[in-house]
């Protein structure tokens, strides 16, 4: 089986380089509904069985954006449980500012998951967000056949992908940050092994031409 995984449209506060989180949410950019409509076409001619979405409104009005272009029309499945990382007081602040006020905490969320404590503004642990992710694709594949697409977020789906490939926490971050509307593939010999999964493709945003977005931040 084969699994699609992308990350959401760029949003305002992407623009303005403010954390989103679990909880916070803002509109997406116009130019990013134009790469919405390119990445549904690179994928129209997939059969898809179902289309698993954040629901968060940034992630659902992606996945929405996506089904319009595809030529087979799957079922969208909204779970909260693909929600990006909880980041607590950080939600709609400024990165830059908050990287000053702490400086280890987000160096770590960026570059070594494995020492990354967020309890200081109220964050989500790392191994949570995990866990949630891996339940919803793990439940999806058994409930599944054909083709499934999964609509995420930068900083979760950033790690779930590398974990599901069975790497360790300090290595999540190794291959770099999720761009907004890239495709990831991975396959999977369900049902007798479901993990590790195969990564057979990350981060690819070619599709998209000079439209594509290198902010991988989150």
């Amino acid at each position: 089986m084969e699994l699609y995984f992308t990350r959401h449209g760029k949003t305002q506060w992407n623009n303005e380089r403010r954390f989103q989180g679990a909880k916070g949410d803002s509109p997406l950019l116009a130019e990013s509904l134009a790469e919405i409509k390119l990445l549904g076409q690179h994928l129209k001619n997939i059969p898809f069985e179902k289309i698993y979405a954040s629901t968060a409104p940034r992630a659902m009005k992606t996945a929405q954006g996506i089904l319009a272009e595809l030529n087979y029309q799957p079922e969208i499945i909204y779970n909260a449980g693909l929600r990006e990382l909880g980041l607590g007081k950080l939600e709609g602040q400024l990165i830059d500012e908050m990287t000053d006020r702490y400086p280890t905490e987000l160096h770590n969320l960026r570059y070594a998951l494995d020492q990354y404590d967020p309890s200081v503004f109220n964050g989500e642990k790392i191994e949570a967000a995990l866990a949630r992710i891996e339940t919803v694709v793990s439940d999806a594949v058994m409930q599944n056949k054909g083709p499934l697409l999964f609509v995420g977020h930068g900083a979760s789906l950033t790690a779930a992908i590398q974990w599901l490939a069975g790497k360790e926490l300090g290595q999540l971050r190794e291959m770099g940050g999720l761009v907004n509307n890239s495709l990831s593939v991975m396959t999977t010999s369900e049902p007798e092994n479901l993990t590790p999964f195969k990564l057979t493709k990350w981060n690819d945003a070619s599709f998209l031409g000079d439209q594509s977005s290198l902010d991988a931040l989150l």
